[in-house]
């Protein structure tokens, strides 16, 4: 609900702020006196584009403000938008500059005007002679027919559904994917694997073959140096073991003399037994110690293919898990092929539960659809357009390439469905789009009858209709009125209006009026009360002179108002 909108500086306003309630807000005036700017600066505060002619004469700017009172069940539906936690009250407020820039505020916060719009998509409808915003989006139409017929249950089973379908269809074209490029990767890991296979590398083996390698590579010197060594420690008597075993022998036979000389010798002992067994190992290394050219060329060959493998792949543990992994993505391959068809059921299961769904919805669309079409045309009827008729076209949404089509239909989060309401103001005529109708009069009185028809199903808060009394008559205005003040009673309605039969329905009536203060037009806005309302009534029936006829009618016209 629109609380307050404040003007400041906008046309011949130079300063406006009023309060409006719920039910049914009518504005009157007279022609020129500035009506038509409220519902301007409706719309700047709601993104509608800007222009610096529109600041009032020897001002740098203008500014809109709007404080809206929002329900919860549509708090919910902002939050779910670009908008996030929005409190109960909504501020909004628009600044056009003189030079033509503008800026735009949400709660404070500066915002952009595609916000704006978006967010008066949720908040506000306005209906005018030339603008018409959401019932002539055909976008919303589908939506309008699952509120009237109550079909959110269904819609919300096929959106569940189309998920499951679309996931389903993502991975079967990621595995089919994989599988075109299979043969590609077979290729490459099979002869990974084979490059690999040929050396056959185990963790630890390399460090071995280096050492063996190194071995080979120096056994001429290696058998020379061990050979004298053993020599040099009991090959002769003036080799090591040699001369250690007469020190020894020296020492023990000094003992005898001098105890302090026994552990000496025991340890002198001690050495040479270790020295002697040292000396045996040395004389059966050597032994085994052989030129082997043959082995020494195996040698070379292995740490050459273990260093060209190494270059391609990466140290010996990074090859054997590379091994590992290949293997298991070899293995994987080759259930490409069941994947497929499982995924493939599954996809076609998924698929044919939606289609089910969106079958069974639409059936359900067109039941209702019927049932819309005849009470719009109902309603048209009592709007003094008893020749109009109204349908609600039902018809499958187009198919696209690689969308879920069932029956030729495309499948979607909202169904098969496509739905737009047509209008033939005239026997004769082909329906058309509600966009499309010539007449501004016979436009705002379908949008009243399709916003009646829907009073308790609509989307926004605050319904704006500007001079829906074009081209009709006084009966008509009084029917058209009291449709007014019936979708007021479920929705916010703010009216701009030259019939006194309309106004007469008015819960709060706001008169503008447009003065001249020091060689300045003013615009100003006053809510009236029960005497002012039957005086600007009078005025609208009688013009210039009011009689006591003029009042009497007016007052007539109140208490048809009141006894509703």
């Amino acid at each position: 609900m629109l609380a307050t909108l404040r003007i400041q500086n906008l046309a011949i306003v130079s300063e406006v702020e009023f309060d409006l309630g719920p039910g049914l807000n009518v504005i009157t005036g007279e022609t020129g006196a500035g009506k038509s700017i409220l519902v301007a600066a409706l719309k700047l505060v709601l993104g509608a584009r800007g222009s610096g002619d529109l600041v009032r004469a020897g001002c740098d700017d203008a500014a809109v403000e709007a404080l809206f009172e929002v329900e919860p069940a549509t708090r919910a539906r902002l939050r779910d938008g670009p908008f996030g936690n929005l409190g109960e009250e909504i501020a909004v407020r628009r600044v056009i500059q003189a030079t033509g820039r503008s800026r735009a505020y949400i709660d404070g916060h500066l915002a952009t005007t595609q916000s704006l719009a978006a967010l008066a998509s949720e908040l506000v409808d306005i209906s005018s002679q030339h603008e018409h915003q959401r019932l002539t989006d055909v976008s919303t139409h589908l939506g309008f027919l699952d509120a009237y017929a109550a079909l959110d249950a269904d819609r919300t089973r096929v959106q569940e559904l189309f998920r499951a379908a679309e996931s389903a269809s993502r991975a079967l074209s990621e595995i089919t994917t994989r599988a075109r490029d299979r043969g590609e990767r077979e290729v490459i890991l099979r002869f990974q694997l084979d490059e690999i296979a040929k050396v056959d590398p185990k963790e630890g083996e390399e460090d071995e073959l280096h050492t063996e390698h190194a071995r080979l590579s120096h056994a001429d010197q290696l058998a020379h140096s061990t050979s004298r060594a053993v020599v040099n420690l009991q090959g002769k008597d003036s080799a090591i073991l040699g001369i250690l075993g007469r020190v020894i022998g020296d020492l023990e036979a000094a003992a005898r003399h001098d105890p302090e000389l026994e552990p000496i010798a025991r340890q002198l002992e001690a050495a040479r037994v270790e020295l002697a067994d040292a000396a045996d190992t040395l004389a059966r290394y050597s032994q085994r110690v052989i030129v082997d050219p043959r082995r020494l060329g195996w040698l070379d060959e292995r740490l050459r293919a273990y260093r060209a493998l190494s270059r391609k792949y990466g140290p010996v543990e990074e090859i054997v898990a590379l091994r590992a992994r290949a293997e298991s993505e070899l293995s994987r391959l080759d259930a490409l092929d069941e994947d497929i068809d499982m995924l493939a059921s599954a996809r076609e299961a998924a698929v044919a539960a939606l289609a089910e769904a969106c079958r069974v919805l639409s059936g359900r669309r067109r039941d209702a659809a019927r049932q819309l079409s005849d009470a719009i045309t109902a309603e048209l009827a009592a709007l003094g357009m008893g020749h109009a008729r109204v349908d609600v076209d039902v018809g499958a949404l187009d198919a696209r390439p690689d969308a879920m089509v069932f029956d030729g239909a495309r499948l979607s989060a909202s169904g098969m469905d496509r739905v737009e309401m047509l209008i033939a103001p005239n026997p004769g005529e082909e329906p058309r789009p509600l966009r499309k109708v010539a007449s501004g009069g016979e436009l705002s009185r379908s949008l009243l009858a399709v916003k009646q028809v829907l009073a308790r199903h609509g989307p926004v808060g605050l319904y704006v209709f500007d001079e829906v009394d074009t081209g009709v008559g006084g009966a008509i205005s009084e029917v058209i009125g009291r449709k007014l003040w019936e979708v007021s009673r479920h929705h916010q309605v703010l009216c701009i209006t030259h019939a006194p039969q309309i106004a007469a329905w008015a819960d709060h009536h706001f008169y503008v009026r447009k003065q001249v203060r020091e060689d300045r037009t003013h615009s100003e806005v006053v809510k009236l009360d029960d005497t002012g309302r039957l005086e600007e009534i009078s005025r609208m029936l009688g013009g210039v002179t009011i009689t006591a006829a003029t009042r009497a009618a007016a007052a007539e016209l109140l208490a048809v108002r009141e006894r509703a």
